[in-house]
Order: C-alpha cells, then sequence, then structure tokens
C-alpha cells in the first residue's frame, strides 16, 4: 500500500488531523490567560503550574512505559489507548473549567487542601495531565507509524507535512478561542469545542487502524515482514539498555529538551506577553499576532522536509534554527518593549516560527538513523521523557518567574489594587531564561555536527534511498 502515493498519504492526513485537534486542545486556554485569571482567579503562578501538569505523569515515568507499549503492542493498539486517552482528559478538563463546577461540593472540597490552587484549576490540571499523557504517547506513534509507511521515501517531508498540519492547529486555536469565549461568555466553550475535536481524531486513528492493518497483510504475503515476528526481533525491556548507552541519543535528547523548553513553555505566556509589551493592547489582538508564530512553521516546513530527503544537512539545520529561537527571544525582551511595533512582534514570531521548522524538521528523522527500528518506539519515548521533563519544570519556573520579578513593579501593584483586568506584567527576565536556553541547545547542536563527523551518523545526508 505504501508504494501507492494516494495510500501513503492518506494514511498521513489521517494521523496528522489526530495531532491537528491535539495541537488545538493543548493550547486553547493560552490566549485566555487574562480571561482565565479575572473569571477563575488564576494568578501567573497558578496557570504556570496548570500549564506544567501536562507533562507531569509522562515525567514520573509514563513515557518509558509509553515506549515499551508501542514497541510490544504495535501502532494501532498504542494510537488508539492514546487518542482515547487525549479525549477522556480533555473532557476532565472540560469539566474543571466549566462555571457550574465551581459551585459544586466537589469544587468545594478541592478547594480545601493545597490551597495554592484553587479547585477549579486542580480538576483541570487533572484532566490535563490524562490529555497530556495520551498527547505525548500519540506523538511518538505517529512518528512511527510515518517511519514505517515512508521508510526508503519522502519520510522527512512526511514527517514535516505532519508537524505542519499540527502546528496550524495552534494557529487556529489562537484564533478562534479568544472569539469562541468572548461569545460564549467564558472559557469553557473553546475547551468544549476542542473536547469533540478530539472525539473526532479517535475516529481518524480507526480509520488508519485498518488501513495499517491491511498493510501489515501485504507485507506478509509479499515475504517482506514475517507473521510472526522471530525472536531475536522481538522487543525486549532489556533492549532499553542500548538506548541509554548510545552517546548519540542522549546529544540529540538534550537538544530537544533545551529547545522546546523555549517552545512551548513560550506559547503559555506568549500572547500576555505581547499585551504586555505592546503597551497593553486586547487579548483577541495579542492572540491574532501570536497565532501567525505557527504559520511560519507550518508553511517552511514541507519545503525543509524535502530538502532533507534529498539534500541532507540536518545537522547545519539544528545549529541555524537554534540561533534564529536565540535572536527572536531577546527580541521579544529588549526591542519590543522599547519601540512598542506591531511589525517588529509580526515579523519575530514569524521567524521564531522558521526556527520551529528547522529544528523539528531536522530532529525528529534523525532518531531512525541512530536507533534500530525494533526499539525506535521507545527511543522516541523516551526523547519525549526527557523532553517533559523540561517542560513539565519550564512552566513553573516562568510562572514564579513572572509573579515574582513583578512583585514591586509599580504598574503591577496598582493594577491589582484597582481591580483591573489587565495587569502589564514585565516579561524581561522570563523572555531572558528562554534565550539561555536557546544558547544552550545551540552548543548542543555544534557538538551533535562534531559527533556526526566523528562516528558518520549519516545526518547531513538525504533520507531517500535511491
Amino acid at each position: 500500500m505504501n508504494d501507492r502515493p494516494s495510500m501513503r498519504w492518506l494514511a498521513l492526513i489521517l494521523i496528522a488531523l489526530m495531532m491537528f485537534f491535539g495541537y488545538m486542545f493543548v493550547d486553547v486556554m493560552s490566549p485566555l490567560q487574562e480571561m482565565v485569571e479575572s473569571q477563575r482567579g488564576w494568578s501567573p503562578d497558578v496557570f504556570g503550574k496548570y500549564a506544567s501538569a501536562e507533562y507531569l505523569l509522562n515525567v514520573c515515568g509514563f513515557l518509558i512505559l509509553a515506549g515499551i507499549i508501542l514497541d510490544k503492542m504495535g501502532i494501532r493498539f498504542t494510537g488508539t489507548l492514546s487518542a482515547s486517552m487525549m479525549f477522556i482528559g480533555a473532557a476532565i478538563k472540560y469539566v474543571g473549567i466549566s462555571e457550574w463546577f465551581q459551585d459544586t461540593s466537589f469544587c468545594a472540597w478541592l478547594d480545601s487542601w493545597w490551597v495554592s490552587m484553587p479547585g477549579s484549576a486542580k480538576m483541570a490540571a487533572f484532566g490535563f495531565m490524562i490529555f497530556g499523557c495520551g498527547c505525548e504517547m500519540a506523538g511518538t506513534t505517529v512518528s512511527k507509524a510515518i517511519a514505517k509507511w515512508f521508510k526508503g521515501k519522502e519520510m522527512a517531508m512526511a514527517m514535516g507535512i505532519e508537524m505542519a498540519i499540527a502546528r496550524v492547529g495552534v494557529f487556529a486555536i489562537f484564533s478562534i478561542s479568544p472569539l469562541i469565549a468572548n461569545k460564549l461568555g467564558g472559557v469553557q466553550g473553546p475547551v468544549g469545542f476542542c473536547t469533540v475535536l478530539l472525539l473526532i481524531g479517535v475516529i481518524n486513528f480507526l480509520v488508519f487502524s485498518v488501513m495499517d492493518k491491511k498493510f501489515d497483510a501485504q507485507l506478509v504475503e509479499a515475504g517482506l515482514a514475517k507473521a510472526e515476528k522471530d525472536p531475536e526481533d522481538e522487543f525486549k525491556v532489556s533492549d532499553i539498555k542500548k538506548i541509554f548507552t548510545s552517546r548519540s541519543f542522549w546529544v540529540v535528547a538534550i537538544l530537544c529538551v533545551l529547545y522546546y523548553s523555549a517552545i512551548f513553555p513560550f506559547q503559555r505566556f506568549g500572547a500576555n506577553m505581547l499585551q504586555c509589551n505592546l503597551d497593553g493592547i486586547p487579548a483577541d489582538t495579542a492572540s491574532n499576532i501570536f497565532r501567525w508564530f505557527p504559520i511560519g512553521a507550518a508553511v517552511i516546513t514541507p519545503f525543509l522536509g524535502r530538502f532533507l530527503d534529498t539534500k541532507g544537512k540536518g545537522a547545519t539545520m539544528l545549529i541555524l534554527g537554534s540561533l534564529l529561537l536565540i535572536v527572536c527571544h531577546l527580541v521579544f525582551a529588549f526591542v519590543l518593549p522599547a519601540t512598542h511595533s506591531r511589525l517588529i512582534a509580526y515579523a519575530t514570531i514569524v521567524i521564531l516560527g522558521i526556527s520551529f521548522s528547522l529544528v523539528p524538521a531536522a530532529l525528529w528523522p534523525s532518531v531512525p538513523k541512530i536507533i534500530d527500528e525494533k526499539i525506535l518506539g521507545s527511543a522516541y519515548n523516551l526523547i519525549f521523557w526527557v523532553q517533559n521533563i523540561g517542560l513539565c519544570l519550564v512552566p513553573m519556573l516562568i510562572g514564579s518567574v513572572l509573579a515574582s520579578s513583578n512583585a514591586d513593579n509599580p504598574a503591577v501593584v496598582a493594577a491589582k489594587a484597582a481591580g483591573a483586568e489587565f495587569i502589564p506584567y514585565n516579561y524581561t527576565v522570563p523572555l531572558v531564561i528562554f534565550s539561555c536556553f536557546g544558547v544552550a541547545a545551540f552548543v548542543i547542536a555544534l557538538y551533535l555536527k562534531v559527533l556526526n563527523a566523528k562516528k558518520n551518523l549519516h545526518l547531513e545526508e538525504p533520507n531517500i534511498v535511491k
């Protein structure tokens, strides 16, 4: 089936749409930080803890288990499980954020312990944890599925298109989330809308599973796969040792956590940062500017994937992407507050999106080059596990730093005393922290290029086998 372009690209669209809906849900509340603070009483510190909850169970070991499940049970089982977990977690979060939930005795009980978070935030965070387990498991499952369907073909381009479709989900939700919230008068509207979309995502993956089962049967019939795996080819838990003892794996994993720690946590605070650095523009205006961030990535990622497939230069792309990341965060930190220029804001957002295209487009297709196929699922999940450690801790760090660095800010103190909806936070320190992650990623990317030359990892070579 994968020799027919129409079938392999149809398979890609089905699983990419599942991730499209997942990415929408991840950032459904990112443009609503101001609204959730005024309607539910979530301070920046609480908002940061809620954002970190998505990754908490993954950091505690779920992603390691997910990798074992993927390699032992296969793509179809793991994908269906992950899509279902995303939907269930989203439904729980919807209950927690809903207005009616605030008046329940259960919410009052949640309020009675760990007083640093309101009951609504605790319930929403619990749902976000379940969703996060499913979303990260789905991401690695999709990567392994693409590696299977596009082996020896346009793998990087396929992964690039999948990432582009997913990131258009971020553009879409930054566009419509404030509109839905304003029309329905609350933050629960956009969350409910995205929850329904995740149910459609479950259906999409079930259709893909039917196709994948037929594909496996064809591989067996053609003699390209065995009906029953040889015991030597079976995944064993002890195989994980091969991953942990690989220096190349750890370099890729550390680069991943450093780079993404300056991207995904930034998305949670990005719209509010633009509000504050553009002299108090409305939340929906800031959201409309920030939504262009994933568009730069979505437009260029497929072309970069095609370039990687035909020309290579993956390690070089990682270096360039890290450099752009540093520049963009420094512009947000120092240039934007001084100029209040929307043109600079738009340009920097798009360039950051291009950076977000360069690094993932080169990073993920590189993993199959350094890891054996039978443990590829575990390798992807272990990279995601390392990445999730950063993604769990950094939002809490940024939320805490944002609150503490503005504790004596006269503008913030006056706005809170007056009960104003808009709080003019100073984002300089958090943005400098993000740029420091970029500097560290740049150093690791340089080292990876040196390692590639020494060990001949083929990271600079094209993916298409002629």
